[in-house]
């Protein structure tokens, strides 16, 4: 499935489900990530417009309204919420998760 994670006009971030991305974009580089099960990142913003692609493992992503969504194996998010309070991310579930992150232009 695709989402994609924006920040808002309220400086809050929202997700947009069945989201459906440009035919094409451009894109400089990829990187893998790994993170144990349990990791915890409090809140924060992208570092900048990217792909996040789950290769393994199931993350919750967490919103200023209390809002989570849990993201697994071959969900894509674009994540754009490059301003305001940000998100919250929690590995969920028994085992590590990577990631790809594709920086997008």
């Amino acid at each position: 499935m695709f989402y994609r994670l924006y920040s808002g006009d309220d400086a809050k971030s929202h997700m947009e489900v069945d989201y459906s991305p440009p035919k094409s974009m451009d894109a400089s580089s990829i990187v893998f990530r790994k993170h144990e099960a349990g990791n915890f990142m409090d809140w924060h913003v992208a570092p900048r417009r990217q792909f996040i692609v789950t290769l393994q493992g199931q993350v919750e992503i967490g919103l200023g309204d209390g809002t989570k969504f849990n993201l697994g194996v071959g969900d894509i998010m674009l994540a754009e919420d490059i301003s305001g309070q940000g998100h919250t991310t929690r590995v969920i579930g028994g085992s590590e998760r990577i990631s790809i992150a594709i920086p997008v232009e």
